[in-house]
Formats: structure tokens, C-alpha cells, sequence
């Protein structure tokens, strides 16, 4: 899949920066012929100030984060900070917050008072995502698909017991499975990171650059007004 091509942005000359990155609302997503979202806009904003020439190509989560792993001049974003991938990347940000949830059907009789409640279901997940890796590695029963957009009709369906998903994408994802009322969140259980993960050929300098212009956003409140702006787009209506 070639993915969806972005505009260049920066000095004529300068070495075009790749950033991969998948379908996930809030957080990047398709619009119109562009790709939109509360990461893609902080980080089109950063790439302005730095005057870097760069481009985005959306395509599935596996082939993205791999790219970013094996080409150089190459980043994935929104990319979920973990001990094990820690030093796989140069991180810069964080770009964005989530939070880890566990859903269930409304008319569900499941209950969940701690992450150890959910031991005995079968839980929904997406390949290659870090809440897949870190609820396997703690051996909990996890039926993975390629993209996280199926998992909500999955559990309508009675085909999963539970499905792990984000805060702010778990929600848009129902609403635009037409799910809303039918599923709900039923335990929220870890706060994550999420950041622009590079090649570890990057150079440090431009990482270092890159990562102060990130940080400026969040001291002007400009990241916090685009995640604001995405969050009520979001809002059942």
C-alpha cells in the first residue's frame, strides 16, 4: 500500500524528513486529500518553525512503524513511549496524551474494578499496537486485527468479551461505527506518552531542534488549544 502522500514544507535543498503514520483519530487522520489531526497539526507546526522540508504518507500501523525503524530520515508518529522500544527510536515530544481503556458492551454484564478483572475474556486489540505487546506480555488472552476500526463491531458482535482502545480514539471509533450507547468504556488503566519516534540515524541536532519546538507548543498553549479544538469536533452531536 503506497499510503497517502503529503505536501513538502521548508528550505529548498534541505533534506526531506518521512513521517509515517497510521489511521487513529483524534490523533492523525484522513481529511480530504490531506492527512488531519491533533499530532499531524503540532507536528506540521513544528516542521514550519524549524524550516524542515518533510512529507506524511498514511498507511497501516505495522508497515509504518517499521519504516521508521529501517529507513533513515525517517519517523512514525503517534507513537506510544514504551520501555521495550525505548532505545529502537530518538523520541521527540511528547506530541500527545492518552489513556489506556478497556470497552464492554452496554448491555454487558462484565465488571471491572482493576486490569486483573479482565484476566478471563478475550480482548480485541490491533497488530503491532502497544497495548496489544503489553497486555500479551502479561499473558492476558488478546485476538489482534489490522486495524483498530473493526474491534468496536467485534464486540457488538459478541465476537470479543472486551476491547482495549484509547480514550480519545475509543469514542470516535464507535460514533463512527454508528456504536454510540451500544458500547462503553469500562476501565481506564494506563496513562501514556505518545511522540515522534525517528531512526537512530537522525541527527541528534536536529532531534534537539525538533524537541524544543515541541516543547514551545505546549509552553504557548498552542498544543493544548489543537487537542481542545479536535476533542469537541469529536463530541456526540
Amino acid at each position: 500500500m503506497a499510503g497517502l502522500l503529503l505536501s513538502t514544507a521548508g528550505l529548498a535543498g534541505a533534506q526531506t524528513l518521512l513521517l509515517t503514520t497510521e489511521e487513529s483519530p483524534p490523533y492523525n487522520l484522513r481529511d480530504g486529500a490531506e492527512v488531519g489531526g491533533s499530532s499531524t497539526d503540532k507536528l506540521r507546526e513544528v516542521m514550519k518553525r524549524a524550516r524542515q522540508a518533510y512529507r506524511i504518507e498514511l498507511m497501516p500501523w505495522k508497515r509504518a512503524y517499521e519504516l521508521a525503524l529501517e529507513q533513515p530520515h525517517t519517523c512514525v508518529y503517534s507513537t506510544t513511549r514504551t520501555s521495550e522500544r525505548e532505545g529502537l527510536f530518538k523520541w521527540i515530544g511528547p506530541i500527545a496524551f492518552n489513556e489506556w481503556v478497556l470497552f464492554g458492551r452496554s448491555d454487558g454484564a462484565i465488571r471491572l474494578g482493576t486490569l486483573e478483572d479482565a484476566r478471563p475474556y478475550l480482548i480485541g486489540a490491533y497488530i503491532g499496537d502497544a497495548r496489544e505487546d503489553y497486555l500479551k506480555s502479561r499473558g492476558f488472552r488478546v485476538e489482534a486485527v489490522p486495524s483498530d476500526a473493526q474491534n468496536p463491531r467485534k464486540l457488538a458482535m459478541g465476537r470479543i468479551d472486551l476491547w482495549v482502545s484509547g480514550r480519545y480514539d475509543g469514542p470516535v471509533l464507535i460514533a463512527e461505527a454508528g456504536l454510540t450507547g451500544s458500547v462503553k468504556a469500562l476501565l481506564s488503566f494506563q496513562r501514556t506518552e505518545l511522540y515522534l519516534a525517528c531512526n537512530r540515524a537522525l541527527p541528534d541536532a536536529l532531534v534537539a531542534e525538533l524537541g524544543r519546538h515541541v516543547a514551545a507548543l505546549w509552553r504557548e498553549g498552542l498544543a493544548a488549544a489543537i487537542d481542545a479544538r479536535y476533542e469537541r469536533a469529536a463530541m456526540p452531536r
